[in-house]
């Protein structure tokens, strides 16, 4: 296959018109031939740059090297001493942002296109049945992981591998976090990757136990004084939803999106088969511009309706991926920027019926760097729907804080942790990703994840 050095090579995705009616997976995804041709692209970098955008810290260039050679298990073998869910990181990393931002090939041409070969190369290893490499031999001591998202996962998985028992608590019916909650099959697989993910680490000899609401159920200080568990990773992720606080948001058919999409995601109501109910309006409007909104909107789209987003910056300011935004666009999501609601309009039924909007412009940057968007005045409207989504950020939920004794929470609700070990003000106790940050992204929340269990292992090591 002929290479051009400064051009990625592209990758083949379903058509926008038929994806738009079905919840496949839309990227397609590499073939071996097109995989060894992109690696081959690939300048080895002594001081690899790539490596520094990775949080998990990834041996990238070894790695693309061995795609590059037709090694795959060898591959296969380098991602999975840094990573424990390569096949997911392949999919929804923002490698754009990370490891592809900081690529040498990008300065002049496109970065190599780093996030496919990973997930190629999980995807080779997953069709022929070749697993991570098992742990240790046991050291006897054991740790609880609560949450099987990114974080959990990740901490669990790192702290098997150096012989710790590791019992993992997760709140929902079926392991993964946000992971299966959270993001689309159209964009990770749920059976296919999300399930073989988590079976790789229980391979590694963690356990799962799942319908276990850690505050209620059972409480950290039972696990720690009862049960045996001499130290406790905290990833409970990031599950409350925020509003807008507008009039009218009370109102049948607004929802949040975290409950939306797990009602599709986790509780199968796109599935022929399943009897969740789901909202499926003519006309649903999708407040807010994450991935989150995205993944919302283009939920919306293939359940049947007319999907806005309304959004109050402009599309420069989207935090969504461009990915992500290019793929919304080309299925048809229609984009209302520079816009907010200030009231929800509710029919005699008390159900949303319309939506009252100001137009906005954009003064001075804020906090954030993003220009800061201003009323217009007088130039309020009305739009006809019949549901909102709102997707405005999520934070932790406090039952966890609420319940355990000595663990310090910030202003906003989230676990006090440091960076470095993920230590917490309560000894024995430790917490990354979205239950220490608030709501960021699956790849932020397993550097945490990893981080936390090199600092459970130095602080068992020392007791």
């Amino acid at each position: 296959m002929e290479v051009d050095v400064l051009k990625r090579v592209p990758v083949r995705e379903q058509d926008p018109k038929v994806r738009a009616t079905n919840f496949e997976e839309v990227c397609y995804g590499y073939n071996k031939e097109e995989a060894m041709a992109e690696a081959s692209r690939c300048l080895n970098c002594k001081n690899a740059q790539c490596m520094k955008g990775c949080p998990v810290s990834i041996n990238i260039p070894a790695f693309v090297e061995q795609v590059k050679n037709g090694d795959f298990t060898k591959a296969y073998e380098i991602i999975s001493e840094s990573s424990a869910l390569p096949a997911v990181c392949g999919r929804v990393c923002p490698q754009e942002s990370q490891c592809e931002g900081k690529c040498i090939r990008g300065f002049k041409g496109d970065p190599v296109s780093i996030g496919k070969l990973e997930r190629f190369v999980a995807d080779t290893a997953r069709e022929n049945g070749i697993k991570p490499k098992t742990a240790a031999e046991k050291n006897g001591k054991k740790v609880a992981v609560i949450g099987s998202g990114p974080a959990g996962l990740t901490c669990a998985g790192d702290l098997a591998k150096l012989g710790y028992d590791v019992t993992i608590f997760e709140a929902l019916h079926a392991a993964g976090g946000v992971l299966s909650y959270g993001i689309p099959e159209f964009r990770l697989p749920k059976d296919k990757v999300v399930a073989a993910e988590v079976e790789n680490v229980k391979a590694l000899g963690v356990k799962i136990e799942t319908n276990v609401v850690i505050g209620k159920s059972v409480k950290i200080d039972e696990l720690m004084e009862e049960e045996g568990f001499e130290a406790v990773f905290i990833g409970s992720g990031a599950g409350l939803p925020r509003f807008m606080g507008i009039p009218g948001e009370q109102a049948n058919g607004v929802f949040s999106a975290n409950e939306f999409l797990t009602r599709n995601n986790l509780m199968k109501a796109f599935k022929e088969g399943y009897e969740t109910p789901i909202s499926k309006g003519k006309k649903v409007v999708v407040v807010g511009g994450g991935n989150v909104a995205m993944d919302a909107a283009r939920t919306a789209l293939r359940l049947g309706a007319e999907t806005h987003i309304v959004y109050r910056r402009s599309e420069a300011e989207l935090p969504a991926r461009k990915e992500e935004v290019h793929h919304a666009k080309e299925e048809g999501v229609i984009f209302d920027l520079l816009e907010n609601p200030t009231e929800i309009l509710v029919d005699e039924n008390g159900w949303v019926k319309s939506m009252e909007v100001i137009k906005q412009e954009l003064g001075e940057p804020d906090a954030s760097g993003r220009r800061k968007p201003v009323e217009i005045e007088g130039s309020e409207f009305v739009m006809d729907l019949d549901a909102v989504i709102m997707s405005l950020g999520t934070s932790p939920n406090p039952l966890i804080s609420s319940t355990t004794k000595g663990l310090d929470t910030n202003k906003r609700k989230c676990i006090v942790a440091t960076e470095d070990t993920g230590a917490t003000s309560k000894e024995g106790v430790f917490a990354g990703g979205d239950a220490v940050t608030g709501a960021a992204t699956v790849i932020l929340a397993m550097g945490a994840g990893k981080a936390a269990a090199k600092g459970i292992d130095e602080f068992l090591s020392a007791k």
